[in-house]
Protein backbone atom coordinates (compact mmCIF):
# COMPACT_ATOMS: atom_id res chain seq x y z
CA UNK A 1 0.00 0.00 0.00
CA UNK A 2 1.26 4.02 -1.07
CA UNK A 3 1.33 6.36 1.47
CA UNK A 4 -2.04 8.31 1.90
CA UNK A 5 -0.98 11.31 4.40
CA UNK A 6 2.09 12.40 5.51
CA UNK A 7 2.07 14.78 8.77
CA UNK A 8 5.53 16.70 8.73
CA UNK A 9 7.21 18.44 11.88
CA UNK A 10 3.69 20.01 13.00
CA UNK A 11 4.28 22.94 15.24
CA UNK A 12 1.10 24.91 16.83
CA UNK A 13 1.07 27.60 19.03
CA UNK A 14 -1.66 29.55 20.30
CA UNK A 15 -1.90 33.09 21.79
CA UNK A 16 -3.31 33.67 24.75
CA UNK A 17 -3.60 36.55 27.61
CA UNK A 18 -0.48 34.88 29.31
CA UNK A 19 1.49 34.71 26.23
CA UNK A 20 2.34 32.09 23.21
CA UNK A 21 1.07 28.56 24.71
CA UNK A 22 2.34 25.98 22.61
CA UNK A 23 0.02 22.81 21.73
CA UNK A 24 1.83 20.36 19.13
CA UNK A 25 5.80 20.39 18.97
CA UNK A 26 7.12 18.56 16.17
CA UNK A 27 4.98 15.56 15.30
CA UNK A 28 5.44 13.96 12.27
CA UNK A 29 3.78 10.10 10.91
CA UNK A 30 2.43 9.06 7.52
CA UNK A 31 -0.48 6.83 6.89
CA UNK A 32 -0.95 4.10 4.00
CA UNK A 33 -4.34 3.81 2.23
CA UNK A 34 -6.65 1.60 3.36
CA UNK A 35 -5.16 2.32 6.77
CA UNK A 36 -6.91 2.82 10.56
CA UNK A 37 -4.56 4.76 12.57
CA UNK A 38 -6.01 5.13 16.28
CA UNK A 39 -4.41 8.36 17.92
CA UNK A 40 -4.21 8.39 22.58
CA UNK A 41 -2.85 10.90 24.75
CA UNK A 42 -3.17 12.48 27.61
CA UNK A 43 -6.48 15.19 27.76
CA UNK A 44 -5.30 18.70 26.58
CA UNK A 45 -1.97 17.25 24.48
CA UNK A 46 -3.47 18.65 21.28
CA UNK A 47 -5.19 15.18 19.89
CA UNK A 48 -7.98 16.91 18.66
CA UNK A 49 -6.20 20.12 17.62
CA UNK A 50 -3.44 18.05 15.24
CA UNK A 51 -6.76 15.96 13.27
CA UNK A 52 -8.03 19.83 12.86
CA UNK A 53 -4.71 20.68 10.95
CA UNK A 54 -5.61 17.74 9.07
CA UNK A 55 -8.82 18.37 8.17
CA UNK A 56 -7.98 22.01 7.36
CA UNK A 57 -9.96 23.71 9.89
CA UNK A 58 -6.72 24.92 11.55
CA UNK A 59 -3.27 26.19 10.36
CA UNK A 60 -0.33 24.92 11.61
CA UNK A 61 2.58 27.44 12.20
CA UNK A 62 5.65 24.95 11.35
CA UNK A 63 5.45 22.10 9.20
CA UNK A 64 2.98 20.40 6.12
CA UNK A 65 0.41 17.76 6.01
CA UNK A 66 0.15 16.34 2.36
CA UNK A 67 -2.88 14.05 1.04
CA UNK A 68 -1.90 11.96 -2.07
CA UNK A 69 1.06 14.36 -2.52
CA UNK A 70 -0.90 17.42 -2.24
CA UNK A 71 -0.14 20.12 0.35
CA UNK A 72 -3.11 20.61 2.66
CA UNK A 73 -4.21 24.30 2.71
CA UNK A 74 -7.67 24.14 3.88
CA UNK A 75 -11.26 22.15 3.80
CA UNK A 76 -11.72 19.78 1.23
CA UNK A 77 -13.79 17.04 0.40
CA UNK A 78 -11.36 13.94 0.03
CA UNK A 79 -11.53 14.58 3.72
CA UNK A 80 -14.58 14.09 6.14
CA UNK A 81 -14.86 14.68 9.82
CA UNK A 82 -17.01 12.90 12.08
CA UNK A 83 -17.54 14.48 15.62
CA UNK A 84 -17.94 13.54 19.11
CA UNK A 85 -21.69 15.05 18.87
CA UNK A 86 -23.57 13.84 15.29
CA UNK A 87 -24.19 18.24 14.89
CA UNK A 88 -27.51 17.14 13.26
CA UNK A 89 -29.94 19.71 11.89
CA UNK A 90 -32.65 19.26 14.12
CA UNK A 91 -35.08 20.46 11.44
CA UNK A 92 -34.17 18.23 8.65
CA UNK A 93 -34.75 14.02 8.35
CA UNK A 94 -32.13 11.84 8.57
CA UNK A 95 -31.97 11.66 4.16
CA UNK A 96 -31.58 15.92 4.24
CA UNK A 97 -29.10 15.94 7.09
CA UNK A 98 -26.59 12.93 4.84
CA UNK A 99 -27.85 14.65 1.70
CA UNK A 100 -26.63 18.29 2.96
CA UNK A 101 -23.08 16.89 2.79
CA UNK A 102 -23.45 16.80 -0.79
CA UNK A 103 -24.30 19.81 -1.55
CA UNK A 104 -21.59 21.53 -3.62
CA UNK A 105 -19.85 18.36 -4.93
CA UNK A 106 -21.61 19.30 -8.65
CA UNK A 107 -23.22 15.88 -8.28
CA UNK A 108 -26.90 15.24 -10.26
CA UNK A 109 -30.17 14.89 -7.94
CA UNK A 110 -29.98 10.91 -9.11
CA UNK A 111 -26.45 10.73 -8.05
CA UNK A 112 -26.81 12.50 -4.26
CA UNK A 113 -30.05 9.96 -3.96
CA UNK A 114 -27.93 6.90 -4.71
CA UNK A 115 -24.89 7.87 -2.42
CA UNK A 116 -27.00 8.72 -0.04
CA UNK A 117 -29.14 5.83 0.35
CA UNK A 118 -25.68 3.56 -0.42
CA UNK A 119 -24.40 5.70 2.91
CA UNK A 120 -27.45 5.22 4.94
CA UNK A 121 -27.16 1.59 4.26
CA UNK A 122 -23.92 0.73 5.04
CA UNK A 123 -24.14 2.29 8.52
CA UNK A 124 -27.45 0.35 9.04
CA UNK A 125 -30.26 3.07 9.01
CA UNK A 126 -32.12 1.51 5.92
CA UNK A 127 -36.14 2.51 6.77
CA UNK A 128 -35.27 5.44 8.78
CA UNK A 129 -34.58 7.92 5.98
CA UNK A 130 -37.47 10.09 6.76
CA UNK A 131 -37.16 9.91 10.68
CA UNK A 132 -35.97 13.74 12.39
CA UNK A 133 -32.84 13.44 14.75
CA UNK A 134 -35.06 13.72 17.89
CA UNK A 135 -36.98 10.33 16.89
CA UNK A 136 -33.50 8.69 17.05
CA UNK A 137 -31.09 7.23 19.56
CA UNK A 138 -27.92 8.76 20.45
CA UNK A 139 -26.28 5.94 18.97
CA UNK A 140 -28.64 6.19 15.65
CA UNK A 141 -27.91 10.09 15.66
CA UNK A 142 -24.04 9.27 15.36
CA UNK A 143 -24.53 6.88 12.49
CA UNK A 144 -26.28 9.23 10.74
CA UNK A 145 -22.73 11.60 11.43
CA UNK A 146 -20.98 8.80 10.07
CA UNK A 147 -23.36 8.46 7.05
CA UNK A 148 -22.87 11.91 6.48
CA UNK A 149 -19.15 11.68 6.43
CA UNK A 150 -18.50 8.90 4.15
CA UNK A 151 -21.42 10.05 2.02
CA UNK A 152 -18.92 11.77 -0.01
CA UNK A 153 -16.16 9.25 -0.83
CA UNK A 154 -13.51 11.11 1.28
CA UNK A 155 -10.12 9.53 0.78
CA UNK A 156 -9.86 10.01 4.69
CA UNK A 157 -12.22 9.72 7.84
CA UNK A 158 -11.28 11.83 10.39
CA UNK A 159 -12.98 10.89 13.68
CA UNK A 160 -12.68 12.99 16.79
CA UNK A 161 -13.42 11.01 19.73
CA UNK A 162 -16.74 9.73 17.82
CA UNK A 163 -18.17 6.94 20.21
CA UNK A 164 -17.47 9.20 23.52
CA UNK A 165 -20.77 10.07 24.31
CA UNK A 166 -22.61 6.88 23.75
CA UNK A 167 -23.31 3.82 26.05
CA UNK A 168 -20.81 0.55 26.33
CA UNK A 169 -22.84 -1.28 24.03
CA UNK A 170 -23.93 1.07 21.55
CA UNK A 171 -20.46 1.76 21.42
CA UNK A 172 -19.16 -1.42 20.22
CA UNK A 173 -21.70 -1.51 17.74
CA UNK A 174 -20.27 1.57 16.51
CA UNK A 175 -16.64 0.55 16.22
CA UNK A 176 -17.83 -2.91 14.22
CA UNK A 177 -19.75 -0.11 11.83
CA UNK A 178 -16.42 1.87 11.50
CA UNK A 179 -14.19 -1.25 10.82
CA UNK A 180 -16.70 -1.91 8.12
CA UNK A 181 -16.89 1.08 6.40
CA UNK A 182 -13.23 1.07 6.24
CA UNK A 183 -12.68 -2.18 5.53
CA UNK A 184 -15.29 -2.11 2.54
CA UNK A 185 -14.67 1.66 0.75
CA UNK A 186 -11.98 3.38 -0.73
CA UNK A 187 -11.14 4.55 2.72
CA UNK A 188 -9.03 5.41 5.48
CA UNK A 189 -9.23 6.45 9.26
CA UNK A 190 -7.72 8.58 11.69
CA UNK A 191 -9.57 8.09 15.18
CA UNK A 192 -8.63 10.43 18.03
CA UNK A 193 -9.67 8.58 21.53
CA UNK A 194 -9.03 8.84 25.04
CA UNK A 195 -9.58 5.44 25.44
CA UNK A 196 -6.38 2.86 25.26
CA UNK A 197 -8.77 -0.43 24.66
CA UNK A 198 -10.42 1.27 21.71
CA UNK A 199 -7.35 2.64 20.03
CA UNK A 200 -6.00 -0.90 20.19
CA UNK A 201 -9.66 -2.89 19.21
CA UNK A 202 -9.67 -0.26 16.00
CA UNK A 203 -6.09 0.41 15.15
CA UNK A 204 -4.18 -0.96 12.60
CA UNK A 205 -1.23 1.34 14.52
CA UNK A 206 -1.82 3.45 17.26
CA UNK A 207 -0.26 7.10 17.85
CA UNK A 208 0.51 7.70 21.13
CA UNK A 209 1.34 11.47 21.94
CA UNK A 210 2.92 13.21 25.19
CA UNK A 211 1.15 15.48 27.26
CA UNK A 212 0.88 19.18 25.54
CA UNK A 213 3.17 20.51 23.92
CA UNK A 214 2.26 17.03 21.96
CA UNK A 215 5.11 14.90 20.58
CA UNK A 216 4.94 11.44 19.06
CA UNK A 217 6.35 9.40 21.96
CA UNK A 218 5.69 6.18 20.10
CA UNK A 219 4.13 4.36 17.49
CA UNK A 220 2.94 1.12 18.13
CA UNK A 221 1.54 -1.84 15.24
CA UNK A 222 -1.34 -3.42 16.34
CA UNK A 223 -1.17 -7.55 15.30
CA UNK A 224 -4.42 -8.84 15.56
CA UNK A 225 -5.90 -10.24 12.72
CA UNK A 226 -9.27 -8.51 10.79
CA UNK A 227 -12.07 -8.77 11.28
CA UNK A 228 -11.85 -7.86 14.98
CA UNK A 229 -14.84 -8.89 17.49
CA UNK A 230 -14.46 -7.81 21.30
CA UNK A 231 -13.43 -10.69 22.76
CA UNK A 232 -10.01 -9.86 21.20
CA UNK A 233 -10.08 -7.66 24.52
CA UNK A 234 -9.70 -10.57 26.74
CA UNK A 235 -6.27 -12.31 24.93
CA UNK A 236 -3.31 -11.52 26.34
CA UNK A 237 -1.61 -9.67 23.51
CA UNK A 238 -4.30 -7.19 24.07
CA UNK A 239 -3.80 -6.73 27.75
CA UNK A 240 -0.60 -6.42 27.73
CA UNK A 241 -0.37 -3.66 24.89
CA UNK A 242 -3.58 -2.14 27.00
CA UNK A 243 -0.80 -1.89 29.63
CA UNK A 244 2.34 -0.77 27.97
CA UNK A 245 0.39 2.13 26.23
CA UNK A 246 -1.20 3.33 30.10
CA UNK A 247 2.54 2.78 31.81
CA UNK A 248 3.54 5.18 28.58
CA UNK A 249 1.25 8.29 29.53
CA UNK A 250 1.54 7.89 33.11
CA UNK A 251 5.01 8.37 33.20
CA UNK A 252 5.41 11.63 31.30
Amino acid sequence: MSDLLEVHQIHKTFDTAKGSLSVIEGVSFTQREGELITIVGASGSGKTTLLRIIAGLETANQGHVNLQGQEIDGPGPERSMVFQQSGLMPWLTVEQNVRFSLHTLGLTDQEQSARVQDAINRVGLKGFEQFAPKQLSGGMQQRVGIARAIAVKPKLLLCDEPFASVDAMTRQSLQHDLQKVVAEGNTSALLVTHDIEEAIYLGDRIIVLSSRPATVMEIIPVDIPRPRAPLVRTQSYFQDLREHIWKKLQIQ
